[in-house]
């Protein structure tokens, strides 16, 4: 058996376990779907970044690389500071509007937040069909490592790959999937640099790189990509930095990281962290897939299968065969699983709290409601590896459609919802409905080509102007509403009744025991 399968298995073996462990933390469906509210700094940062990462930063990234040169870097400076921004602007005030509006689910957030049904059906049903693509994406990416670097079957090595996911997301909850994200982060950013340091020190640093990929065609080192492919495109050039930079404010798979995190008070720290690690990982896939074209250039044999989206695990077979070729290969799919995990987690969340608890057993009790859970993840599960059997387009194009999709319909809604009280649900409906479809026809109709706007600014300014316009009318926020606000805020003020009743639910652990302990003994005198 080859070293690098069984490297995988070991792999593999390790993530069971994982849910195997963490299945006896999962009290409820709060810790089943949010880890209970008890995540630390950097757990938050890095699930966050993984999360948002995945597949696409070792072979969606890497073959635009491989394919334009240093535009490609553009997505790579906006990644860069998204997850600073992201954390900065939403995650201390997320954390506590969420848990003041007992909101467990991003879509179910924003029903609370906007007071709104029709808020709480639109947004499920983007969110389920974007996450559904987002997921597709990454059972591809799965597919395609297992198959084209094993010679397994499509079929079986898509089954396996999922399997492995499905089974510690199903039994682990969210627990599993941040706790395994943090040791995947881990491999990936060591994995990733190890080969980082072995290929630059081929080419002869960054000033070898150059010369190299200036040899081969001058235009790669320039500002519009090979054969100045995006020239005076200024419109795609914006998308490719903006998308990443601010687009995981729209992500409800990444905003759901900040209502997970243990207290409010940790989201500087994981700031830190965050940074930290994008500022490590984001660039390198990058100038890998531009040593890739050199490696390709010079022997035409290099390149796994011809395909370029196979570029890293080309240069780790090619520069380190046995061992850490199967340890990059485990990279992969930790970054490809992280992703998987929890987007299947926030579907079968959406399933379960958003569509079942809310409109057709409003009393199911909690066995219930986790039980719909896993059973959706399975579902999901099953259709999406179906489809991907049937071969879908490339893996870059899916995941940054599906990205500008998400991100184009909910970050309006999902920053106001903290920063802007005027903010309603007139404006949110038509923001997420407008966004979405514009940025959908953008890239189903590739206008990209002809308009030379990228698909994520098509989409996120209109949403935009509609949530900024269209808050206008319809029923403005409520006063407890703007009260629950500006607790979110940390302001201390005078607020209503409800929003005390709510605020009571940010008590910790210890003083929820040490109150039950104190009225058990008065009950028990008094009955005495």
């Amino acid at each position: 058996m080859k070293v690098e399968i069984i490297v995988l298995i070991v792999y593999f073996i390790g993530m069971i376990g994982m849910g195997l462990y963490w299945n006896k933390k999962s009290k409820n469906s709060e810790d089943y779907m949010v880890g209970g509210r008890s995540m630390g700094p950097l757990v938050t940062a890095l699930t966050l970044q993984t999360t948002a990462m995945s597949g696409f930063m070792f072979m969606g990234g890497p073959s635009l690389a491989f394919q334009f040169g240093y535009f490609a870097v553009f997505y790579a400076v906006g990644d860069a500071s998204g997850g600073l921004i992201n954390i900065t602007v939403l995650s201390r005030r997320m954390r506590r509007l969420s848990q003041l509006l007992d909101a467990i689910s991003p879509i179910e957030y924003l029903e609370k937040r906007y007071q709104s049904i029709p808020v709480k059906v639109i947004g499920c049903v983007i969110a389920t069909f974007g996450l559904s693509c987002y997921v597709l994406g990454q059972f591809m990416a799965t597919g395609k490592t297992l198959v084209t670097l094993f010679g397994f079957p499509l079929e079986i090595g898509l089954v396996i790959g999922v399997a492995v996911i499905l089974f510690y997301t199903f039994v682990g909850g969210y627990f599993a999937v941040a706790w395994t994200d943090v040791i995947q982060g881990f491999i990936m950013i060591g994995s990733l640099i190890i080969i980082f340091i072995g290929v630059m020190i081929d080419m002869g640093g960054f000033t070898g790189l150059n010369a190299r990929l200036a040899a081969i065609d001058p235009s790669l080192l320039g500002f519009w990509g090979r054969g100045d492919h995006y020239e005076g495109q200024w419109g795609v050039i914006a998308g490719a930095s903006l998308i990443y930079f601010i687009g995981y404010m729209g992500l409800p798979h990444s905003v759901n990281k900040h209502m997970a995190m243990g207290s409010p008070k940790k989201a500087k720290t994981s700031a830190v962290y965050a940074t930290i690690w994008t500022q490590l990982f984001c660039f390198i896939p990058y100038f890998l897939g531009m040593a890739g074209l050199i490696y390709y250039t010079n022997d035409a044999s290099m390149l796994i299968n011809d395909d370029m989206e196979l570029v890293i695990p080309s240069l780790a077979a090619m520069k380190f065969p046995g061992i850490f070729s199967g340890l990059m290969l485990t990279a992969i799919m930790s970054a490809i699983m992280s992703t998987v995990a929890a987007l299947m987690l926030l579907i079968a969340t959406i399933v379960s709290i958003d569509f079942y608890k809310r409109w057709l057993k409003p009393d199911a009790p909690d066995k219930r409601v986790v039980f719909i859970s896993r059973a959706s993840i399975i579902v999901v599960g099953i259709i999406g590896v179906t489809i991907a059997i049937m071969n879908p387009p490339g893996i870059f194009k899916l995941i940054v459609d599906t990205f500008s999709f998400l991100g184009a319909a909910f970050m309006p809604s999902y920053v106001c919802a903290v920063w802007w009280k005027k903010a309603n649900a007139t404006g949110s409906a038509v923001s997420m409905i407008v966004g979405c479809l514009t940025a959908w026809g953008w890239g189903t109709f590739n206008l990209q080509e002809v308009t030379g706007i990228h698909a994520f600014i098509a989409g996120v300014v209109p949403s935009w102007i509609c949530m900024l316009v269209f808050s206008n009318f319809g029923k403005p926020t409520s006063k407890e509403m703007c009260d629950l606000m500006d607790r979110a805020k940390g302001k201390k003020i005078n607020v209503s009744k409800q929003v005390e009743v709510a605020s009571s639910k940010q008590l910790s652990t210890e003083s929820k025991a040490i109150t039950q302990f104190v009225f058990n003994r008065k009950s028990a005198v008094l009955g005495a």
